[in-house]
């Protein structure tokens, strides 16, 4: 698929997607005889792990990380034994998990805050309301 539609399924917009190519972060798994960028939904479902992993505060270089343990657990291909193998991916991975539920616990307590001061304005407004009709 051309970039417009990742775009639309994936919620992100052309200019990020490009910066997320220029990045190394997705490439393209292909060019159209016009050199256009062609998606497969592989590429479709990375951009999804860093549009979940962004608002979670992760930055670039944590995205590749992820991204390039991910990709080597998915190969068929031997592992580095000297780096741990697969163990020491799998143990990435988990702490990489582990941080996303912990910035999930406190996006929580800041929705609930906001919620809380979204509710004492609303309550103070119609107190105000309440004055001026009387």
């Amino acid at each position: 698929m051309q970039i417009g539609e990742v775009a639309a399924r994936t919620e992100l917009s052309l200019r990020t997607i490009r910066h997320y190519e220029e990045t190394g972060l997705v490439v393209p798994s292909a060019r159209s005889r016009g050199g256009f960028r062609l998606y497969t939904e592989r590429d479709v479902a990375r951009l999804m792990v860093i549009r979940r992993m962004k608002p979670l505060g992760f930055t670039l270089d944590q995205m590749r990380e992820l991204l390039d343990a991910t990709d080597r657990l998915d190969a068929d291909g031997p592992y580095d034994r000297a780096a741990g193998g697969r163990p020491a991916l799998l143990d990435l991975v988990r702490t990489y998990e582990r941080a996303a539920a912990e910035q999930v616990d406190r996006l929580r307590v800041q929705l609930a805050r906001a919620e809380d001061f979204a509710h004492t304005l609303r309550t103070r407004l119609e107190g105000e309301d309440a004055a001026e009709r009387a």
